[in-house]
This record gives structure tokens, C-alpha cells and sequence, in this order.
């Protein structure tokens, strides 16, 4: 054969292996309104930049007529590409070959570019639509799971991670996701479970659907296992390219820098009407940090779970930051198990990776009750306490309101190394709400009085200020000002913990 010979075959083989399944299948993807595992490809890296590898890898099975039905790529597109002009890796599963299942060979092309993400230093991003393990494989798939797990978790902390689920991730091939650092998913599209409806009907004798069992909004909102859902997977897609604008690329880098047009000296009016005159009454802390950060973007992250507390990424004059707050207007800010874990979570993922921590504060204590109690508040509070503790990337923290108990401390308190802690004149740090605190001191002789006495004595910021455990005590329209100052000088601080192998986080 001649070199153009040659190359004419080339052609054919790769046409091949971008049909996949075939055309009836990629039809059949299209109609459930599903994306195929190349468009959505494209629409997550910049434009032409993906570069494929592996595409000519087959399953190398011959049992129950498998030796007869072979494709190119053998369920997985696998390869590398730019998103704004930075490296990523990624696979995407391929629903029309063998409903996307995973095979020793699929698996193999999944851990080769696990492990080029790591050697080079950036992110890797799974596209996951899969029916599970290729059961005509047998435990040769189960290995396959068990090697990507592997590297899942020794890729934690070095790169980030992110899992876009778009349609089934069922039985073993939940746990790849739930080890990466963001899941996302899409209503009436996405579905995750160990068990699926037909199991445990079997066992439990519930009888539940796919959507009530595993879908997006269930995730999102109950098990908390989903970190963003959206309508449609083009702005799934589009929402992985905008977190990956507050990351860096690895465990070795700062955040990316991105210009802005919103000064860094500039202080709102607003601010100082924020906090109600009533300390019982509500409001939206969301108000507070898009009056701070850059062009008041906040891309919140878990926004559907453990309500009472604000997790997410904005930008203070172009600088990355992870912002956690207390949200008044949810359970007035408490701290209960879901928005403990979800804290927690959040600030090692940013002291992973090198990103800042800035909380605002506003927190009457952790929630009481039997349900919390028996479910474990006080191990699960310990994990943000501890995640706050161990965290050696620069910490900011503003007391706009409450700041009452163990709750005061766990907050990033300056006995927990915050390397600044200001706080408005509306802070009130003490042991317990006056109420309670009267309650205790004066039992049966408990008065409104005494309740005004002691609110004027301990209801302030400045008993933590004589002691230095504030910083400062600040006009709150200098909020934003005074923490870009801070961001700036902290930016090389340096924090070590004790040499060991690893803690033991309480989980």
C-alpha cells in the first residue's frame, strides 16, 4: 500500500471511531435530549483545542459474543485540551457503545489521563454517562473501578477534580465521583445510586423512582452529594469553565489573577443598613458579599444543602478567594450537621489549592435537638472546627453580628490562627445570647433588666478587642478596603502544621 493508501484507511478508521455506537445510537442519545460524549467535548474545552488519545483502543474480551462487536474507543473519549488557554484533561463516557459500561480497556484509557494530569499538574474532568460495570467482563471491570479509584485519591489535593454526571452512575461508579472535589449534575438528565429502584424494592420494599431515588434535585438538596444542578448540560458544561476561573491549575500554584474595573479603595453606603437594628431579626448575608467582592460575583457552591451557611468563590480585586458565611436568614445562621459538612469540605478543597479563606460571620451557635444530637453534631462540627484549625492558607474573618459559643470559635476565631479578625460595631461576641445568659446567672430572679445589663456589658465587639482576639473593630463600609489590604499582605504567610503522616479528621 502506498503512504496515500495508507492514509485513506487512517481516515476510515478515525470516521469510525467518532460514530461510536453508530448513528441509530447516537440518534437514540439525542431524543432522551442527551448530548454525545464528543459534542459535549466541545462544548466544554476552547475551540479546536482537544486532542485525542487512545482512539483506536478495543476490548480485548471474547465471552458471550463480545469477540464479534468491537469499537473503536471501546465506550470512553479520552484526551487533553484548553479551557481559556489553560491544559485540562478529560474523558467523557460514551453512552451509544455498550450503554457506556466500563471494560478493563475503557478503564485503562481513563487512568492514562488521570495519571498525565497529575505528572503535568492540571485539572481533570469526567464526563460520566454509564450503565456500570461491563458485566460480560466480570471482575476485570470491577478492577478497572477499583484502579480509578486509586488514583482519585491519590490525585486529591494535587489537582482539581471535577465529575459531571450526565445520565446513570450507578452501583461502584458512584465513588469516583463522590472522592473529586465538585459534582455536577442535570435535572431529569443525571442520576446517582448505589442500589437502583428495582433493588431496593426487592430488599427494603420501597418503592421509589429513579428521580426520587438518585436525581439531581435529590442530591443537590438532601444527601448533598451534588455540588452545582442546572437545567441543561450546555450550562452544566458552561459553569465547570467558570469554577475552573477561580482555581489553579494544581496543588503548586496560586489562583489565577484576573483584571478588574472595580476599585480596591471602593466602600458602600449600603453595608451600613444591612444588619437590622433588631438583633433577632433576619437577613441576607448574600447582601453583604456581593456589596464586598468583585462586581459582586459570588459563585456559590452547594447552594440547595445546609442552608444556613454560604459556601462558595468570588474574586477581591482579581484575587480568588473561598468565602464561607453564616446565612441569617436561614435557621438565623446556625450551625447544624449538613452546613458543618459542607464547611468543612469547602475550606480544605481551598487549603488544598492554595486559595484564601474569607468568612463573615454572623452565628448564635449550633442547631439543638434529639435528631441532631443522635446524628452526630457534635463529630460533624468538629470537622469544620477542625478544617478551619488545620487550613495554612491566608484567613480573613468579619463578625458582622452574633458570634456566640463554641460557634465563636470554630468560626475561624484568631485562637484558630485567623490572621485577621475585624468586626462591625453590631458584633456581639460572648458565651450565649443574653437571654439565655440571664436565664443561667440570675434563674428564677431573671429580669428584662438584667437582660439589658448584660447585653450592655457582653453584647459588643469590644471585650474581644481589649484582649486582641479582634484586630480591629471597623466601619463597615471599609469592609471590602481592609480586607483586599489584608489579602495582600498575607499573601505569603506561612503556616506549618506538625510533621506527621496525616491527621485523623473525625469522620
Amino acid at each position: 500500500m502506498s503512504m496515500r493508501e495508507k492514509l485513506e484507511l487512517l481516515q476510515q478508521k478515525r470516521a469510525e471511531s467518532e460514530l461510536g455506537g453508530g448513528a441509530e445510537r447516537i440518534q437514540s442519545q439525542h431524543d432522551k435530549g442527551k448530548l454525545t460524549a464528543r459534542e459535549r467535548i466541545d462544548a466544554l474545552l476552547d475551540r479546536g483545542s482537544f486532542v485525542e488519545l487512545d482512539r483506536f483502543v478495543t476490548h480485548r474480551s471474547s465471552d458471550f459474543g463480545l469477540a464479534d462487536e468491537k469499537y473503536l474507543g471501546d465506550g470512553v473519549v479520552t484526551g487533553h485540551g484548553r479551557i481559556d488557554g489553560r491544559p485540562v484533561f478529560v474523558f467523557s463516557q460514551d453512552f451509544t457503545v455498550f450503554g457506556g459500561s466500563l471494560s478493563e480497556a475503557h478503564a485503562e484509557k481513563i487512568c492514562k489521563v488521570m495519571d498525565l494530569a497529575v505528572k503535568t499538574g492540571a485539572p481533570i474532568i469526567g464526563l460520566n454517562d454509564s450503565g456500570g460495570a461491563r458485566i460480560q467482563e466480570g471482575v476485570a471491570s470491577l478492577g478497572g473501578y477499583a484502579e480509578i479509584f486509586l488514583r482519585n485519591t491519590l490525585a486529591s489535593g494535587v489537582v482539581p477534580q471535577i465529575s459531571a454526571v450526565l445520565g446513570p452512575c450507578a452501583g461502584g461508579a458512584v465513588y469516583s465521583p463522590a472522592i473529586t472535589d465538585f459534582v455536577f449534575m442535570v435535572r431529569a438528565i443525571s442520576y446517582m445510586f448505589v442500589t437502583g429502584p428495582n433493588v431496593v424494592k426487592t430488599v427494603t420494599h420501597e418503592d421509589v423512582d429513579f428521580d426520587r431515588l438518585g436525581g439531581a434535585e435529590v442530591h443537590a438538596a438532601t444527601s448533598g452529594i451534588a455540588h452545582f444542578v442546572h437545567d441543561s448540560e450546555l450550562e452544566s458544561l458552561a459553569a465547570i469553565r467558570t469554577l475552573l476561573s477561580y482555581l489553579p491549575s494544581n496543588n503548586l500554584d496560586g489562583p489565577p489573577i484576573h483584571p478588574t474595573e472595580d476599585p480596591a479603595d471602593r466602600r458602600d453606603e449600603e453595608l451600613l443598613d444591612v444588619v437590622p437594628d433588631s438583633p433577632s431579626t433576619p437577613y441576607d448575608m448574600h447582601d453583604v458579599i456581593r456589596r464586598v467582592v468583585d462586581g459582586g460575583g459570588f459563585f456559590e457552591v452547594q447552594r440547595d444543602f445546609g442552608g444556613s451557611l454560604l459556601v462558595g468563590f468570588a474574586r477581591l480585586a482579581g484575587r480568588s478567594v473561598g468565602v464561607i458565611a453564616n446565612q441569617p436568614a436561614v435557621l438565623a445562621g446556625v450551625l447544624d450537621i449538613n452546613a458543618s459538612v459542607k464547611g468543612a469540605r469547602f475550606i480544605r478543597f481551598c487549603d488544598a489549592f492554595n486559595i484564601p479563606l474569607v468568612t463573615f460571620e454572623d452565628v448564635p451557635g449550633f442547631l439543638p435537638g434529639v435528631a441532631q444530637e443522635h446524628g452526630g453534631i457534635i463529630k460533624h462540627g468538629a470537622k469544620l472546627l477542625y478544617a478551619y484549625c488545620e487550613a495554612t492558607v491566608p484567613k480573613l474573618t468579619v463578625i458582622t453580628r452574633k458570634a456566640y459559643g463554641g460557634a465563636y470559635d470554630v468560626m475561624n476565631s484568631k485562637h484558630i490562627r485567623g490572621d485577621y479578625n475585624v468586626a462591625w460595631p453590631t458584633a456581639e461576641i460572648a458565651v450565649m445570647g443574653p437571654k439565655g445568659a440571664v436565664e443561667i446567672l440570675y434563674k428564677d430572679e431573671a429580669t428584662e433588666a438584667r437582660e439589658a445589663e448584660y447585653r450592655e456589658k457582653f453584647a459588643h465587639p469590644y471585650l474581644a478587642a481589649a484582649r486582641g482576639f479582634l484586630d480591629d473593630i471597623i466601619d463597615p463600609r471599609d469592609t471590602r478596603p481592609r480586607l483586599i489590604d489584608a489579602l495582600v499582605t498575607f499573601a505569603t504567610k506561612r503556616d506549618r502544621n506538625p510533621p506527621k503522616k496525616h491527621g485523623n479528621i473525625p469522620l
